[in-house]
């Protein structure tokens, strides 16, 4: 089939370069002309492991442009994946995929095109989608559409760092649609994953249990709230684990043996039960804001969601508040950050969490000093009012600190030579953010070891 995905982004890349290797003919649009270079050019603009390797792998079937002119025209199924980040009222922000949507409107040429909002976007926004594709379609051709279009949803479940394997090996694959060709068109579309017939990436092996992929069909509404439904249990998961690490803190149990022994029970599974500083990222916090903002315009209160989202809120003052119960003063101390990306295997910093934790600390006089083995040089353009306060390396951080707090779990910090380290600080006291290293080790080596919760 004929494709064409507008936006570059990282579910955008992904979705384009995983139908072309499975054989699709894909067309990505983007505006940013530096970043469709680069693509051109081989080079993914985002870290995500493997994605030079599928982008070299599908070159023959994938190209990029920033003109809808080339895309659009002619595609069998445009997908539009541009980002809808919150408002300051908790609302997606829509003037991206509507921009998106009438330019696809002006050049979509039949004679049958499903437009697909790949874009996390509040329910009813598939009708919205559909009302400006037909004015754009009107105002460019002169005429109605009659049957060139329809409008269908296909919400994404990626996981920043696998989503080249969640995308190839996914759980279920969600298509809404209140048109039966548009299920045909996608139903075709998908087949290769639906299947499993296509052959695997040899970086990317298919895991050996998985057989055919389940595949909803439904209506544009259903599709919608599947992708909020989800994502806000998910964050629930999280903080009901955060929050029963709080009271095993108090009661002296161990989180991880409670966060085992929970998971353990097939109704609930181990999955996103991992104890800390919280979540992050581009998904989570914007679309548990949207759900809440969405049912309160149906006079609908959600307040588990609201409940996981001041958790969330609290786990990284949390991390503030251990420093200032173990150090007393903090005014003029130097913190160390390890991890500034959101988690690990991947440069995301959106909502991160340790970039919110070096905020408090600064506002408390702190002397903060900050790395990441992947995300540093985001960092600095992202935010360059922090910049300054980057390391070149992790032993860096912890040189005449008074604490060292572990963010990322990233694998490179969990190798560090910690025995070596902890004479180069001031004082050794270390918060492991994540629960991810050996509390039992740390102390005998000499650290004054911390944790969130229990």
């Amino acid at each position: 089939m004929k494709v064409c995905v507008v936006g570059t982004g990282y579910v955008g890349l992904t979705t384009g370069a995983c139908l072309a290797y499975l054989g699709h003919d894909v067309t990505c649009v983007d505006l940013d002309a530096a970043k469709v270079e680069s693509l051109r050019a081989g080079r993914s603009p985002i870290y995500e492991p493997h994605m030079d390797e599928l982008l070299a792998e599908a070159a023959e079937r994938l190209r990029f442009t920033t003109e809808y002119a080339e895309a659009v025209p002619g595609a069998d199924v445009v997908f539009i994946a541009v980002q809808t980040p919150s408002l300051p009222d908790g609302n997606p922000d829509l003037r991206y995929l509507r921009s998106a949507a009438e330019t696809v409107g002006e050049h979509v040429a039949g004679p049958f095109t499903v437009v697909v909002n790949k874009s996390t976007v509040p329910i009813g926004s598939g009708n919205w989608v559909d009302a400006i594709l037909r004015e754009s379609f009107e105002r460019a051709h002169g005429r109605r559409p009659d049957g060139a279009f329809a409008v269908a949803s296909n919400p994404e479940f990626l996981r920043e760092g696998v989503a080249l394997f969640d995308t190839l090996y996914p759980d279920r694959i969600v298509i809404g649609s209140d048109d039966p060709r548009s299920l045909h068109v996608l139903n075709e579309l998908y087949r290769p994953i639906l299947n499993q017939s296509f052959t695997p990436p040899t970086f990317l092996p298919r895991p050996g249990e998985l057989g055919a992929v389940p595949m909803v069909s439904t209506d544009l509404a259903s599709a919608e709230l599947i992708k909020y439904a989800a994502n806000a249990f998910l964050a629930i998961k999280i903080s009901y684990i955060n929050e029963i690490g709080r009271l095993a803190g108090r009661v002296g149990a161990d989180i991880m043996e409670v966060a085992r022994g929970t998971g353990l029970d097939a109704r609930i599974g181990p999955r996103f039960l991992e104890p800390g500083v919280g979540w992050g990222g581009s998904c989570f916090g914007k679309d548990t804001a949207a759900l809440i903002t969405t049912a309160g315009e149906y006079h609908h209160d959600m307040p588990i969601v609201q409940a996981a989202r001041e958790v969330n809120a609290r786990q990284r003052r949390m991390v503030v508040d251990r420093l200032l119960d173990e150090l007393r003063l903090i005014k003029g101390r130097r913190i160390g950050l390890l991890g500034l990306a959101f988690k690990p295997e991947t440069d995301d910093l959106r909502d991160s969490p340790a970039t919110d934790i070096a905020e408090q600390l600064i506002a408390h006089g702190a002397r903060v000093a900050l790395h990441d083995p992947v995300a540093a040089e985001r960092f600095r353009r992202e935010r360059p009012d922090l910049a300054r306060h980057l390391c070149d390396s992790a032993e860096a951080v912890f040189d005449d600190s008074d604490a060292v707090v572990l963010v990322t779990k990233w694998s490179h910090y969990l190798d560090l030579d910690w025995g070596k380290l902890l004479p180069t600080m001031r004082t050794p006291v270390l918060l492991d953010g994540r629960h991810c290293l050996d509390a039992e080790r740390m102390r005998r080596l000499g650290y004054r070891y911390l944790s969130v919760g229990g």
